[in-house]
């Protein structure tokens, strides 16, 4: 896999941040808009880590982390929930789901690529 990056939020201005984060730290990125998106982009290219938001229009971060999971090709794939949620039962859900990390926004660019870093090798 390579060091390309899907990241799924319905925001355009979230979405600007990552991306802007992501390539200053040298990794490519493949943008969505949500769930469905990104499972469609996902198919198409040579991804080896995703970011998502929970709360999207179509297809929401959980439905779409459990979606790739079912994907023999990325069962094992890092993915990170960036979301303003930050209850227990919420985490659980994405845990659950199979999702590797949580990070709360708003988000810092270093704690970002702290954890891309740790999950992405």
């Amino acid at each position: 896999m390579g060091k390309k990056i899907l990241t799924a939020d319905d925001s355009a201005s979230m979405r600007q941040m990552v991306t802007f984060t992501l390539k200053g730290a040298g990794y490519d990125v493949v943008e969505s808009v949500d769930g469905k998106d990104a499972l469609s982009k996902l198919r198409d290219t040579d991804i080896g880590m995703i970011i998502t938001d929970l709360n999207m229009p179509n297809m929401d971060g959980i439905e779409l982390i459990r979606s790739v999971r079912a994907m023999p090709a990325f069962k094992f794939i890092p993915i990170i929930l960036l979301t303003t949620e930050s209850q227990d039962e919420k985490k659980k859900d994405g845990k659950e789901a199979g999702a590797t990390g949580w990070i709360v926004k708003p988000f810092k660019p270093e704690q970002l690529i702290g954890v891309v870093k740790k999950v992405f090798k």
